[in-house]
């Protein structure tokens, strides 16, 4: 526990205390009230009840205890809560409020790993002309015109004098040798980057990070290992593979003629030739973009870009490269970490990925926006790092088996990269930008790489939607019975139609989405039904179709897009028709008003809230489901107060937390941004 978050329990302990005592000497020893009056209502004294429901509103509201001064206001006769209530539906700690029950219900945390290759810089020692070891970023897979290093490291094992093992130890650190001076200048070139310049992009950059350039936003630190050399001193430009350092936009598809591989490798080689493919010998000398995954694999003449920009650097070449510093926890928000760690490349983005869909929600309550939008709104808020990843970044993650269907890059992206912000660099951590269209096909937070990496398959992803929108599970029928079967539809399946007679067609709306990823299919060339992928006379698919079209839904006229099946409509609905449906839906309404509430609560709604709920959720319709109305409304219900008017002996098993209180341990429901109900 960090210093600030051990301040904020002793603070809540000793303010709950102070008040107790307080309360009791007060009863005690204080004079009787001097009479009302007698034109107005006496003012009544205010109870032990009505400070413990001005507690809790008050952290409910602002994600702390009240202040000496609020306390003063509350006690004074004129004090309105109504008023009170609604200061406070205006500010960060609401915002933060609402924001925890979704993030918590969709667990958007950052613990996925994403490395896209032709984003991935390793990097591998060698012992330089001057017999010093010296680093050499580079990347794995990379095309290049030597055909002795062709998809290796530029530099061969006879110049190294060890073969190059990307991502994996090894222990040949005795056999290397000095590498010839001309063939270390002819393979590499020296690059100031942009992890060490601000200015990376300038014609001679000169901020450097730590020395010139000592404004660096907070939340960017690299790793000590990618701003220092060998030597530990400061770096002022790094060794890059040549081809890697390549600036183009656009390269050619590179082919050597070779379709076999031969008895005996070339040279010094321990890896087998890199051969044309069917789409290079086709496509031989054709343009492709510098971004994507084809030129990675296909042409030697793209790279990095200007500073290395289109690549995020690793401090190895062994599995988990690390590159930056960033925090693992952050319960009292991105600005106060408990930690900050040493993290692996792959981990870069995901964060923030996480972010994203922080910053989209806190928008959606703090702006009071049609709540229908976490699934429908098209706008999102990126900073730098998003800006690099959607930029570039994510078109590196197509195109592999798309490419046999004529798709080489993404035509129709979630994501359009034309809409990133041209001004923001890969270092700007702490600048968040509006972008108020992402494209077509976006979707709320169903389209946010996030989400889609989180929930991998399209399965997932409809399940998500029935779940936390829909408050709704998938119950299997106790009464089926579950028997082997080659049915593979799994609507009509014994045993399992229960419930994939609604998960199926839910799914098919992410079909256009791959699983595992965020590359969109479009329609134009992934009709659902292809006769394209037709079965073969041995009942087979090619390669290229197996691996987006489903097998088990393929005859020799056609087959079908793999997760379409439920419902083809769906599929050509995509996400966006996902969020639609389930937005208008009548649930969605209701879901939300019972979601909100018993995170208010602290404790899961029971059929004598019903009432309340209904009211509630008309209500919420009513006014355009904003959630402040929505709010307002639960905290001036006696439901409210009762709940979270609870003593301490209450959570022990006592009796004596009035009506409505529990026996026994408080509900386990999130609230308070990860607190427990017991946090009332």
């Amino acid at each position: 526990m960090n210093k600030r978050a051990t301040r904020v329990l002793l603070t809540c302990m000793c303010l709950s205390a102070l008040l107790a005592l307080s309360l009791t000497r007060e009863a005690e020893s204080a004079p009787p009230p001097a009479p009302a009056p007698t034109k107005a209502a006496p003012a009544r004294e205010k109870t032990l009840d009505d400070y413990r429901h001005f507690r809790i509103a008050t952290i409910d509201l602002t994600g702390r205890m009240p202040t000496r001064e609020e306390l003063a206001a509350f006690e004074s006769p004129e004090f309105d809560y109504d008023a009170f209530v609604r200061a406070h539906l205006i500010g960060p700690g609401y915002s933060e409020r609402l924001t925890r029950i979704y993030m918590d219900l969709l667990r958007l945390e950052p613990n996925v790993n994403f490395a896209t290759t032709p984003a991935q810089l390793l990097r591998h020692e060698i012992i330089g002309p001057d017999g010093k070891p010296e680093w050499i970023y580079y990347r794995e897979g990379q095309r290049r015109a030597r055909e002795e290093v062709d998809g290796e490291f530029c530099l061969s094992p006879a110049e190294t004098g060890v073969p190059i093992r990307p991502r994996m130890r090894t222990n040949e650190a005795d056999s290397k040798k000095p590498v010839p001076k001309k063939a270390l200048e002819d393979a590499t070139v020296l690059v100031k980057p942009w992890w060490l310049y601000k200015d990376y992009d300038a014609q001679a950059p000169e901020r450097r990070y730590q020395a010139t350039w000592n404004d660096a936003d907070p939340e960017y630190r690299p790793v000590e290992a990618l701003v220092t050399g060998v030597d530990g001193k400061p770096v002022i430009h790094v060794r890059v593979c040549r081809e890697e350092a390549q600036e183009t936009e656009n390269g050619h598809i590179l082919t050597t003629g070779k379709t076999k591989q031969p008895p005996k490798l070339p040279g010094s080689r321990v890896r087998p030739l890199v051969l044309d493919s069917g789409y290079a010998q086709k496509h031989k000398g054709e343009p492709v973009a510098c971004a994507s995954k084809l030129a990675l694999t296909s042409a030697a003449d793209c790279g990095c870009g200007k500073g290395l920009a289109r690549c995020v650097p690793g401090d190895s070449d062994q599995n988990g490269p690390a590159a930056f510093y960033f925090p693992n926890h952050t319960p009292l928000g991105p600005q106060e970490p408990i930690d900050s760690a040493r993290q692996q490349a792959q981990r870069w983005f995901p964060h923030w990925w996480a972010r994203e869909a922080l910053a989209f929600l806190e928008d959606l309550f703090g702006e009071d926006r049609d709540f229908r939008e976490i699934l429908t709104g098209r706008h999102t808020f990126v900073n730098g790092p998003l800006a690099q990843f959607y930029g570039s970044v994510q078109r590196g993650n197509c195109c592999g088996p798309e490419t046999g269907f004529g798709m080489t890059e993404e035509g129709e992206p979630l994501f359009d990269p034309h809409k990133v912000p041209a001004d923001l660099r890969p270092h700007d951590t702490g600048t968040w930008r509006l972008v108020p269209d992402r494209g077509p096909h976006a979707a709320g937070i169903l389209t946010m790489p996030m989400f889609l990496e989180k929930y991998a398959s399209a399965r997932a992803r409809g399940a998500l939607l029935y779940n936390a929108f829909l408050c709704k599970s998938f119950v299997a029928d106790s009464s089926a019975q579950l028997t082997p079967s080659t049915e593979p539809n799994l609507m009509k399946r014994p045993g399992c139609s229960t419930c994939h007679a609604t998960l199926e067609p839910l799914a098919a709306y992410f079909a256009r989405v791959e699983p595992g990823s965020f590359v969109f299919l479009p329609q134009t060339l992934f009709p659902v039904q292809n006769a394209v992928c037709k079965k073969d006379k041995n009942g087979k698919m090619n390669g290229s179709c197996t691996a987006l079209y489903d097998p088990a839904f393929a005859d020799n006229t056609g087959a079908t897009l793999r997760s379409a099946y439920g419902s083809p409509a769906h599929a050509d609905a995509t996400p966006a028709g996902a969020a639609h449906e389930i937005a208008e839906s009548p649930e969605f309404a209701s879901c939300a008003v019972e979601r909100v509430t018993s995170s208010f609560l602290g404790r899961q709604t029971t059929p004598d809230d019903a009432p309340m709920l209904a009211e509630l959720t008309q209500d919420f319709k009513k006014h355009g489901y904003k959630m402040r109305v929505l709010v307002a409304e639960i905290m001036r219900s006696p439901q409210y107060r009762r709940s979270n008017n609870l003593s301490g002996d209450a959570w022990r098993g006592g009796t004596d937390g009035g009506a409505g209180a529990p026996k026994g341990p408080p509900p386990v429901e999130n609230v308070h941004g990860g607190s427990m109900g017991g946090a009332h």
